[in-house]
């Protein structure tokens, strides 16, 4: 093993590397691995949760079952004391901008949220965070193609308030294009072209892709020009591969070549699973035979149809947790047969909820980049980056992990 010092960090290597040569760091410093992926199906930088993931020589599904890795981990008390204090920070040394990813940048306290779209899930979004984001939100900036809807909802939230405690929620003000990526967060939730009830479009989400795809584009390219170093959070449907889809069109020069100078992939994460596991925990209350789901239950894959299920990791029964799959992924029809849009729970449980989660730095469901997806699981933010569960998963339940994310790699 080697160790280098760059830029003031410690960094460690498998292997010897064009750098100035340091000597081995004390037990439980502060440490980078260098690692060496595919910058398009790799992240950037991740905070491990097992060593064998620093040897992987590439990253995909199995990073959520770390026993599945087949490269053996390094082996070094540093690497172990910072693994166990959560200070082991892995880099991708392959990545044309690795080195400003050895000293992130970290906005300590309160965030400044930008939404862009205040529509049916907007709103609902928009109201949710004015209520609950209190301590984690210093700001909330709108944006709508409407300025008399963006008038609207900067009046409307600027008129709920607590009596004699005015300032006990976040204030909401009405930014421009211009300043959309001016913020830690910027939220994507517009949309075009939502089939209308009772068209008989039973994947509604991806009958959205090709409108939607387009101005995730447009609003990436913008981020890329405007060199947004914050967190881009998808919640428009379909909502993990528009996550690709900002992560590749973001990283493309003027001729549509890949060149690494946009969004890093950690960047990037895709809300759309809150609502699938909250949907899943709904009908687990509601049937004794998927009440393992409570505490044993793991939801994984996109927001959509190859949505993963599990009831219970332990003690996982294939056929009941493709039932509850099913009820899951069928939820939002049994709505749209009710005549309505199936959109509050989603803004709440997979937008507003599973935000407020991410900024507080705790677990939460979400689609981080794995193997050139974005595949939803459980994952947070650390200091030293996104780190995700990693769980000893039986092979039925993995099968259909690893087929939901071909089916998404075949989609962009």
């Amino acid at each position: 093993m080697f160790f280098y010092h760059v830029d003031g960090v410690t960094c460690a290597c498998a292997r010897e590397l064009p750098l100035p040569r340091a000597q081995e760091p004390a037990a439980g410093a502060p440490l980078v691995w260098l690692y060496e992926r595919s910058p398009e199906q790799s992240r950037a930088s991740f905070a491990p949760c097992d060593l064998r993931q620093l040897s992987a020589p590439v990253e995909d599904v199995r990073f959520l079952d770390c026993s599945r890795l087949e490269s053996p981990a390094p082996e070094h008390p540093a690497l172990t004391a910072a693994l166990e204090t959560q200070t082991l920070r892995s880099v991708n040394y392959s990545h044309p901008r690795w080195r400003e990813l050895l000293r992130p940048e970290v906005r300590r306290g309160k965030k400044r949220v930008n939404l862009l779209a205040i529509g049916d899930v907007g709103s609902t979004l928009l109201t949710a965070l004015v209520l609950t984001g209190s301590d984690a939100i210093s700001q909330i900036g709108i944006c709508d193609l409407s300025e008399k809807v963006t008038a609207r909802w900067e009046i409307e939230m600027g008129q709920v308030a607590l009596p004699w405690n005015y300032d006990a929620f976040p204030p909401v003000r009405a930014v421009g294009q211009e300043e959309l990526f001016d913020c830690d967060v910027f939220v994507f939730i517009a949309s075009k072209g939502i089939p209308p009830v009772g068209s008989g479009v039973r994947d509604v989400r991806m009958a959205q892709f090709e409108a939607n795809a387009a101005i995730a584009g447009f609003y990436a390219r913008k981020a890329r020009a405007a060199g947004f170093r914050g967190l881009y959070a998808s919640v428009s449907d379909p909502v993990d591969p528009l996550a690709k889809t900002v992560f590749l069109e973001s990283n493309r020069d003027e001729n549509g070549v890949f060149d690494g100078k946009g969004l890093f992939p950690e960047q990037i994460q895709g809300f759309g699973l809150g609502v699938m596991n909250a949907r899943a925990a709904y009908f687990a209350k509601r049937d004794p035979r998927f009440a393992a789901f409570l505490t044993e239950g793991r939801s994984f894959g996109p927001h959509g149809e190859d949505l993963v299920v599990a009831n219970s990791v332990e003690r996982y029964d294939d056929a009941l947790s493709r039932e509850l799959t099913r009820l899951t992924v069928e939820a939002n029809l049994e709505m749209r047969a009710l005549g309505f849009k199936p959109y509050v729970a989603p803004a709440l449980s997979s937008g507003a909820l599973s935000l407020l989660l991410t900024l507080r730095g705790e677990w939460h469901c979400g689609s981080v980049f794995l193997g050139g997806v974005y595949m939803g699981c459980k994952n947070r933010y650390t200091p030293a980056g996104v780190q995700t569960e990693s769980l000893a998963l039986p092979e039925p339940l993995f099968g259909r992990i690893r087929s939901a994310a071909d089916h998404l790699a075949a989609i962009v």
